[in-house]
Order: structure tokens, then C-alpha cells, then sequence
């Protein structure tokens, strides 16, 4: 009996996706252009440039006589020093693997054939990703100064909305919501949409804002049951390796993030290096200044050097370089990583992290020396 020719078959939304594109390690570089890798500075993928706290690596040396047992699943531990830190009941925490499980939960938990999110231009492309992977409808908003407007977001909500997210900051941009405008959004969501449309507020760059500029988002989501705030353990507190993120939200969200959620899906290191950097003040504060210094340090350079930027509240700046392509590779050439972003329409710029004094200077010389050219 013959066999009729078969191929693999996949649903078409899966099958348009283009897959996310990380930063380029620095192995790859190194192993690209002949180059030694400790002469290679990476600014690509917003990480710490203080590495990860000391108390956070003590803590993974003491839980490592408990890797031969499964890590545990509710993340008791973590779970009590979030709800401490930020006055909610441990049920009103889910834990990701990082904050992207958070954001993948989200829209594996509420989005399907049939239904849509909301995002904004030059927003964080995993919205984009998770929404089409749930084969779900893109509402992408324009951006307003390279940010969100979220009076047109507002506006582009249909009926078959589900999800809205808002990164703030916003990640590649940079640009910043006050506390103000997050409340009035979703005052106007809720009295338009009741609580069939859940917001989703990233706020994976929180602890860099200035202390003025701080608001008390977990005090929105008393207010508001269709709210999750989602945070990470990977930028201003070192861990980004170790893969920690956690959200905030009344039960009846946080009970559907965890139906959908893998049971282990944060390993007992990750789990016992959160809960000593979240403790670890001092890391905070040294990570907070240092990241100051480093823009200041940055955008000296590009005013100095007549470029245009977008003024960020994260630990990177969005710089317009023109020929971005061709000067990501001369950087390249020269042992320094940036982030192209031509994938998040905007082929003209280049984000760059902010990394420790001397690997700021690095960048700043390269990008003269290749612009001088």
C-alpha cells in the first residue's frame, strides 16, 4: 500500500512568525571577527553591567544541595518576600521564567483565535510574538514621540479585545508614562470596558527612574482587578541568566495566569538568588547610580557628537545614527555590541546599554572614530 506524500503541518500563525532575535553574544562575535573575547564589550541586551549581587551568589551556593529535588512548583519563599516587599497577598503573585513568561502567560491565559491585543509602535516585540502565537489580531497604535499614546490605544480597543500592554518604561525607546496617565487610561478603559479587557503594565525598567518619578503601581491594581503589573529579577538586580519574573493582580487574573503556567518554570537557584537580591538594598542603589552616571555619560557623547536621541528612563538610549546597518558592523569589527533595531521600525537607530564607565568609553571612541571616517 503506498503512502500518500505527507508534510509537516503547522498552523499558519505560527508559521509567520520571525522569530525573536537576542543580542549577539559575545562568543559569536568572537568566534565571527578573530577577536579575543575578553576585549569584547556587550551593550546589546540592557543587562547589569555590576554583574549580579554578591549576596544573590552566596544564596545559589547554599540552595545548590537541593538541585537533585524539584524546585518548588508555588515558590513559597520568593512568593512571601514579594508579597512583603509590596503589601498583596502571596495569591496575588504569579511566578515567570523571567518577565517574557509573564507576558506569555498572559496571552496564552487570554488570547485566542478570534480575539486581539492592543500594543504601541516600537513597543517590547514579545507582545507582537505572544499575541501571534495565540493566532490572535495585532492592534499596533502608532507611537507618539517614540512612545505610547495611549489615548489613541484607548480608541483602537474593539470589541474583540482582550489584552493591552504597556511597557513603561518603554523597551527599545526609552520613553516614560507618569503615574497620572497610567490611572486616567485605565479609569477609561474600565468605564468603556468593564473588566474585559485586562492591561498589562511592564515595568521590567522600574527601579531605574528617579526616585520622583516612582509611582505606586501595585496600588493601581487594588483599584483595578483587570490589571497585571509584570516585573523582573534580570535588569537592576543582575539576574538575567538566572531567568526571574513575577507579576501582580487580584486572584481572579493570578489564578488563570497559574492555570497555564508550567509547574517548575522557576528553578530553586533563580528562586533563592531573588530573594536575597530583592533584600540586597545596597546592589539596588549602587545598580541605580551607576546607571545614571552611564546615561549622563552617553548622552554627553551624542550631543557632543551632534546625534539625535530619544531621552530614556531605561538602562539604554535609543540613538539616531542614520546608516545604522553599516555602523553596527564597523562596531562589531571593533569588539563592540549594540542592538540594532531596525526589526522594531526603526532602521535608523541603535540602542545601546549602559554599561561601566570604561566600557561606555569604549562605545563613545568606536562610534567617533567609525563616524569621523
Amino acid at each position: 500500500m503506498s503512502q500518500a506524500n505527507k508534510t509537516l503541518v503547522a498552523p499558519a500563525h505560527v508559521g509567520a512568525i520571525a522569530p525573536y532575535q537576542a543580542g549577539k553574544p559575545i562568543e559569536e562575535l568572537a568566534r565571527e571577527f578573530g577577536l579575543d573575547p575578553a576585549g569584547i564589550v556587550k551593550l546589546a541586551s540592557n543587562e547589569n553591567p555590576l554583574g549580579m549581587p554578591e549576596s544573590a551568589r552566596q544564596a545559589m551556593l547554599a540552595a545548590a544541595n537541593a538541585l537533585a529535588r524539584y524546585p518548588d512548583p508555588n515558590g513559597f519563599d520568593l512568593k512571601a518576600a514579594l508579597s512583603q516587599r509590596y503589601g498583596v497577598p502571596a495569591s496575588w503573585i504569579t511566578l515567570g521564567n523571567g518577565s517574557n513568561d509573564i507576558l506569555e502567560l498572559v496571552a496564552l491565559a487570554l488570547l485566542e483565535p478570534g480575539s486581539a491585543a492592543v500594543y504601541a509602535e516600537h513597543a517590547f516585540a514579545v507582545y507582537r510574538l505572544a499575541t501571534q502565537a495565540r493566532g490572535a489580531r495585532h492592534i499596533m497604535v502608532a507611537a507618539k514621540d517614540h512612545g505610547h499614546d495611549l489615548d489613541a490605544m484607548l480608541a483602537a480597543i474593539d470589541t474583540d479585545t482582550r489584552v493591552v500592554f504597556i511597557a513603561n518604561p518603554n523597551n527599545p525607546t526609552g520613553t516614560f508614562l507618569p503615574g497620572e496617565a497610567i490611572a486616567r487610561f485605565l479609569e477609561q478603559v474600565q468605564q468603556a470596558h468593564g473588566e474585559s479587557v485586562t492591561v498589562v503594565l511592564d515595568e521590567a525598567y522600574n527601579e531605574y527612574l528617579d526616585p520622583e518619578l516612582r509611582f505606586d503601581s501595585v496600588a493601581l491594581v487594588r483599584r483595578f482587578p483587570n490589571l497585571i503589573i509584570s516585573r523582573t529579577f534580570s535588569k537592576a538586580y543582575g539576574l538575567a541568566g538566572l531567568r526571574v519574573g513575577f507579576a501582580v493582580a487580584q486572584p481572579a487574573l493570578t489564578d488563570l495566569l497559574n492555570r497555564v503556567r508550567q509547574p517548575f518554570n522557576v528553578n530553586t537557584l533563580a528562586q533563592a538568588a531573588a530573594i536575597a537580591a530583592l533584600a540586597d538594598g545596597e546592589f539596588q542603589q549602587r545598580s541605580y547610580a551607576t546607571n545614571k552616571a552611564g546615561k549622563a555619560q552617553l548622552v554627553a557623547a551624542f550631543d557632543a557628537l551632534k546625534l539625535r536621541y530619544v531621552p530614556s528612563y531605561g538602562n539604554f538610549v535609543l540613538v539616531h545614527v542614520g546608516d545604522a546597518a553599516s555602523i553596527n558592523l564597523e562596531l562589531l569589527k571593533r569588539g563592540v555590541i549594540v542592538r540594532p533595531v531596525a526589526a522594531d521600525g526603526l532602521p535608523q537607530w541603535l540602542r545601546v546599554s549602559i554599561g561601566l564607565p570604561a566600557e561606555n568609553e569604549r562605545f563613545i571612541a568606536a562610534l567617533t572614530e567609525i563616524l569621523s571616517a
